[in-house]
């Protein structure tokens, strides 16, 4: 297998159809071996269903279908898991990526790359609720990861597989993929793709991923720093509170043995205070090193967990297609 295509789905019944027609239009006339590895998250509406009618007639189609609803995070993992080709591609469902730029985003990708972004560079969506807070994000996490993309939410990324094996997804870290990868060496570039105004339903996400973006920001730029080396960070704020709370603690003892009543001072329960952070910070460094050492060293457990893998014409007998429902 050459191409996999990796498209998480949600409530994504009104475009799946189309969505589909248009990636066969799209990667059918380049006459190599591909797969489309649709991934439905747990879907409320009739996404599954429709996956499984368009199993029997799309030998391309692999349908990857969630027990419930786990997360766009969880979803992509599962498609990787699911896909087989050198070469991975992923985008959203919702029909507001382009399939007909996927060519284009693969040809840059053989060009050395490990992995190549899309870049909405005529963005169709809300200024105000949707363009400004992106801009100002795609900033943010260019400064504080070290890469410099213009579009980090465009889902439409091109990868290479053992980039792929090499990332654990976790948390809700999709959306960082590109600094993850940064992370494990990898080679990025970005290209210019188009960007379509939505056609069906709204979009899923609200006000509060501005809170999840920061978070995971956070997260990716621990990782980047002190993933192999947590200690670093823990060690030396505790070394630092403990140096503090030392020197003071000294002055007091000589201020005590001087005839000074301390017992009253506000500097001894800074001095305390101090001692027991920096006592609390080396123990929170030397369980970051134990967990860092398990995390790397034990064998992974799946975030997700999969009903049913639909490849080309198997279909699934009635009843099970009924539960699904």
């Amino acid at each position: 297998m050459t191409l996999s295509v990796v498209i998480p789905l949600y409530n994504e019944e009104e475009s799946l159809s189309m969505l589909v027609a248009q990636l066969l239009g799209s990667l059918r006339p380049l006459g190599e071996p591909f797969e489309l590895v649709l991934v439905d998250d747990g879907s409320s509406d009739r996404t599954a269903e429709l996956l499984q009618e368009l199993s029997r007639t799309t030998p391309e189609l692999v349908a990857v279908l969630l027990r419930r609803n786990y997360g766009q995070t969880a979803a992509m993992a599962a498609g990787f898991d699911a896909c087989r080709g050198d070469e991975i591609v992923t985008l959203d469902g919702d029909l507001q990526n382009d399939p007909a730029d996927i060519p284009m985003i693969v040809e840059k990708l053989r060009q050395g790359y490990d992995l190549v972004s899309g870049w909405r560079h005529q963005r169709q969506d809300a200024a105000i609720s949707r363009l400004l807070p992106s801009k100002l994000a795609n900033k943010l996490i260019a400064r504080v990861t070290g890469v410099r993309l213009h579009d980090y939410g465009c889902s439409l990324k091109a990868y290479r597989r053992e980039l792929v094996t090499d990332m654990n997804l976790y948390g809700e870290l999709h959306r960082f993929l590109p600094a993850l990868a940064y992370i494990e060496g990898a080679r990025i570039s970005e290209v210019k793709v188009n960007h379509k105004a939505r056609q069906f339903g709204e979009s899923k996400y609200g006000i509060d991923r501005t809170f999840r973006v920061l978070m995971d920001l956070l997260t990716v730029w621990f990782m980047k720093r002190f993933l192999t080396r947590p200690m670093h960070v823990f060690g030396f704020w505790g070394l630092m509170a403990l140096v503090a709370g030392g020197l003071m603690g000294s002055v007091l003892v000589v201020q005590k043995l001087l005839g000074a009543d301390i017992g009253t001072r506000p500097l001894l329960t800074l001095c305390v205070l101090l001692l027991l952070t920096g006592v609390q910070l080396f123990c929170f460094g030397l369980l970051a090193e134990v967990m860092m050492r398990t995390y790397h060293e034990s064998q992974g457990r799946p975030i997700y967990r999969i009903r049913a893998t639909l490849r080309g014409s198997e279909a699934l007998p009635e009843p099970a297609v009924a539960a699904l429902r």
